[in-house]
């Protein structure tokens, strides 16, 4: 029963009036005496909770005296309830958009190693589509099994992997460099964009757990997370041709792209490690 009150009282019933409702579908009909006894609630509120249930057409009451109560069918009050809700929602998908037309999906700092694994799961979890991710191999094996669920169900998986780990499903990049990267940063980045829509960039430091600079930036915003995508994908680009073209990248650009990065970032530099 204190399950039932429970759920009554989610679709708009008070405590009183779930008690007294139940109380009169297991023995009707019944007086107001006869309510507060089955309810086992005050016989003060019995008689103002009457009142109220009939005035919402939940029960009904009989002119004599004195007045026994019956209830409505259950399929008949739920039906009602139903279709009064599904007309709410349906206002509110209509009319809450125009409160702000120009509104923007926000954009959600976490921190915290703990809070950004869950965070980086829950968006794995929401992918139907495809996932781009670019992440440490450390990092890679907590994330592992649910980029598997996602992948068994059809998901395809795009992955930079930084530290040279295998993966037994999807398509991975391996990224050069990752020691020398992790050290220059302080951190292991981790960067992800599901299905255009839903995207993480930051970077998790590689000292202390809730390090100040352990944190990302989590999105539903379709232009940022465009971006994210747009830079997974030349990171896959630019693997993948200098993986093809060996001699002729270090021929043109020197050892580990130095002409390009100097060129690109200036012989001033302090970060050119990519």
């Amino acid at each position: 029963m204190a399950d039932l009150v429970e759920k009554l009282k989610e679709i708009g019933f008070n405590t009183y009036e779930a008690k007294v409702y139940i109380a009169l579908l297991k023995k009707y009909p019944a007086t107001g005496y006869e309510v507060a006894k089955f309810a086992n609630i005050p016989q003060s509120r019995t008689y103002d909770t009457l009142k109220v249930l009939e005035e919402k057409n939940i029960i009904a009451a009989t002119n004599s005296k004195p007045a026994t109560y019956t209830p409505i069918k259950p399929k008949q009050i739920l039906n009602g309830y139903k279709r009064k809700m599904d007309s709410t929602i349906n206002y509110l998908e209509k009319h809450l958009p125009e409160v702000k037309e120009d509104y923007n999906e926000p954009i959600v700092t976490v921190t915290g190693k703990q809070n950004i694994t869950n965070k980086i799961l829950e968006v794995i979890k929401n992918a139907q589509r495809e996932i781009y991710i670019e992440v440490w191999s450390q990092d890679f094996k907590i994330f592992e099994q649910e980029l598997l669920n996602a992948y068994n169900r059809n998901v395809e998986i795009r992955i930079v992997g930084y530290d040279n780990f295998q993966s037994k499903f999807g398509l991975v990049f391996q990224h050069a460099f990752a020691k020398d990267i992790e050290m220059s940063l302080g951190g292991r980045m981790v960067i992800l964009a599901v299905d255009d829509n839903e995207g993480v960039v930051g970077k998790i430091s590689s000292f202390m757990n809730n390090s100040p600079d352990t944190s990302i930036i989590w999105t539903q915003n379709a232009g940022i997370v465009f971006i994210i995508k747009e830079f997974i994908v030349h990171d896959m680009y630019l693997i993948d041709v200098e993986e093809n073209l060996v001699e002729q990248m270090k021929y043109i650009y020197g050892k580990g792209l130095k002409r390009l990065k100097d060129k690109v970032l200036g012989t001033n530099a302090l970060y050119k490690i990519h």
